[in-house]
């Protein structure tokens, strides 16, 4: 157990670091931190009530972030579930990032680590997935379930195969 002095110099050094966060960012940042003390002991979703299947798009919180990954609060894509634990896609439907995106047809020089999705039944905006920010999470992480997506259907097994390509070539 830490000592109360040790504390305080604890709070001083948060104080300075959300001194330099970003105003855009301390929102999200703090939300984060409050969904991590309410869910972090949590053993999956299941814990909070929420159960989630491949196919599922939920509002899930990725926490804090390095450069160059998905962070913070962003819908996602579960691709399966196994031991309390999801491989998701973290999604955008940031309308720059969506043109940026490889399209066979609309856009063939896209990158290809971002998989236009378009518009999903239950959202509102196109989307597209951050195909290279693929990774396991604890389902704690999980908000709230917003919509599906058959893992049955061509979209779905298209985003698997574009997974496959992505993770094979490194890109």
């Amino acid at each position: 157990m830490l000592e109360k002095n040790e504390w305080f110099a604890y709070i001083d050094a948060k104080k300075e670091v959300y001194g330099d966060i970003l105003d855009r960012n301390l929102a999200n940042h703090l939300i984060s931190e409050a969904n991590w003390v309410v869910r972090s002991q949590c053993g999956s979703g299941e814990d909070m009530g929420i159960d989630v299947e491949p196919g599922d798009i939920c509002f899930t919180d990725f926490g804090t972030s390095y450069l160059n990954e998905a962070g913070y609060q962003h819908f996602s894509i579960m691709m399966s579930v196994y031991q309390k634990k999801a491989l998701v896609i973290p999604m955008t439907s940031n309308h720059k990032t969506y043109e940026k995106a490889y399209d066979p047809l609309e856009n063939p020089l896209g990158k290809k680590n971002l998989m236009r999705i378009g518009l999903i039944h239950g959202l509102v905006k196109p989307s597209v997935l951050f195909l290279n920010d693929l990774r396991y999470i604890n389902t704690a992480r999980v908000i709230r379930k917003t919509t599906h997506i058959s893992k049955r259907s061509a979209l779905f097994k298209e985003i698997q195969k574009r997974v496959r390509e992505v993770i094979a070539l490194g890109e």
